[in-house]
């Protein structure tokens, strides 16, 4: 066991009030060279996962919720968005977060004129969520950019790796703490209120950087009464979702660590996630789960190499973990899907949840034999009614009599005694003209147009 593996007596705390561990107060460690954590992160192999046998327990806070940085590292992976785009995008998410502001906050870049210019037209609109923050570089001349265009809040890039300060920024930790302060003290002298964003967190010193670091931020938030955020930063997405894995992979452990040794209320702290390693939803609900209050994301999962969380995908756990839609519109979400498609050109992965063609459509015989039976046999949940989105089915050759009763029904809405029995003779006529279509080396499914003609011509009583 190593010197951080224990746990420290259990106090009570005056920050949170909460019962949890002294804060003991960790130097920094100003090494020569860089720790760059070979044990878990070996450059010529797939990095390791390494478990330390000491778990943390769970403390979901009473107030969580979503953050969305659409138009910050969304953009960042794609083509900008024009203004009236923005706009409207603003306006979905702000009615799918819902009037208790599920969706806090939205962060935007305020560079160009195109983002000063959609920035204005969203705090024109008054909405109290999401509010509207800003991210900047971390110079004078910015947060004054920040203040004059009436944002609260902005967030500051404070890289947290050896990686980047060794290797990318040619520093040493003492110099770049010390002008990552310096920064964050002419934020609050510009009163803005500094969001300090933790680069690559996940491949940190955790004790001998990380710690240290916020510490000294959580007294500046004392000393100027100010709240400073902190956004912790899975930048590669080498965070795992097990308390018992070591830090800094842990995602429990990382948040107990920033809250309990820390100092940083759950309110302020943020996770921020990439999917390198398929963890890019699992990670900020466990991140929500051992204390952080705030999860960030961006609308279908657009960022930086493999992308960040999908706001969707957060609403959606939040509404399981609450237990309370709290105002949420899950409809919106099928809004939002068509308008990246109609507006943005953008077709998303036919099996890409809530929001694909096909993400609720069958192309099994059994499965489509079952529906016909309840739908609740094969559907996650009543996607008609949550999503706007009728349970479908995709004729191919493994349908059935039963997908090709199911697809009549479901393209006519059909409901109750009017839906058609598989046994109907035209039900037949049909399965087998699909089935000579893959007699004949067909490999495509059939199209809602093909169906619909065959249905006109062996069941014309429909219509």
């Amino acid at each position: 066991m190593n010197e951080h593996s224990y746990l420290p007596p259990i106090v009570k705390r005056t920050r949170t009030n909460l019962l949890g561990p002294t804060r003991r107060e960790h130097l920094l460690d100003d090494v020569m060279e860089p720790n760059l954590l070979r044990d878990q992160f070996p450059y010529d192999s797939v990095p390791r996962i390494v478990f330390d046998g000491v778990s943390v327990p769970m403390m979901l806070p009473d107030d969580f919720f979503v953050t969305d940085t659409t138009f910050r590292d969304g953009q960042q992976a794609r083509p900008p968005y024009q203004v009236h785009q923005i706009v409207a995008i603003y306006d979905m998410l702000h009615r799918l977060g819902g009037p208790n502001g599920v969706i806090r906050q939205c962060e935007f870049f305020l560079y160009s004129d195109r983002d000063k210019e959609a920035v204005g037209e969203c705090l024109g609109k008054g909405y109290p969520y999401p509010e509207v923050t800003g991210w900047i570089r971390a110079r004078e001349e910015d947060f004054q950019l920040v203040h004059d265009m009436g944002l609260q809040e902005t967030g500051i890039l404070t890289s947290a790796s050896d990686y980047h300060i060794f290797l990318k920024l040619g520093k040493t930790r003492a110099e770049v703490m010390e002008s990552y302060l310096n920064v964050v003290r002419t934020a609050l002298d510009a009163g803005v209120k500094p969001r300090c964003h933790l680069e690559d967190v996940t491949r940190a010193d955790f004790y001998g950087f990380v710690i240290p670091f916020v510490q000294a931020l959580m007294d500046l938030a004392d000393e100027s009464d100010v709240p400073i955020r902190i956004r912790a930063c899975d930048t590669m997405g080498y965070g795992v979702p097990w308390a018992e894995a070591a830090l800094p992979r842990s995602v429990p452990k990382l948040i107990h660590g920033l809250i309990h040794e820390g100092g940083v209320p759950s309110e302020q702290l943020e996770w921020h996630g990439h999917n390198d390693f398929h963890k890019v939803l699992v990670n900020p609900v466990t991140a929500w789960l051992y204390g952080c209050s705030g999860a960030n994301g961006t609308l279908l999962g657009f960022g930086e190499r493999t992308g960040n969380s999908p706001v969707e995908g957060l609403v959606m756990d939040y509404i399981s973990i609450k237990g309370d839609t709290c105002g949420i519109d899950t409809r919106v979400i099928t809004e939002i899907g068509e308008y990246f498609r109609e507006e943005l050109g953008y077709e998303p992965q036919a099996n890409y949840p809530f929001i694909g063609a096909d993400f609720n459509t069958t192309r099994a015989g059994i499965h489509a034999d079952g529906l016909l039976k309840n739908e609740e046999i094969y559907n996650i949940f009543d996607t008609e009614a949550l999503l706007n989105r009728p349970l479908r089915v995709t004729v191919t050759d493994k349908s059935g009599l039963a997908g090709v009763a199911h697809w009549v029904d479901g393209y006519l809405m059909h409901t109750g005694e009017r839906k058609i029995n598989k046994r109907h003779p035209g039900v037949l006529k049909i399965w087998q003209w699909v089935m000579t279509q893959y007699a004949e080396g067909r490999t495509t499914g059939i199209s809602d147009a093909e169906m619909l003609e065959q249905t006109k011509k062996h069941m014309p009583e429909l219509f």
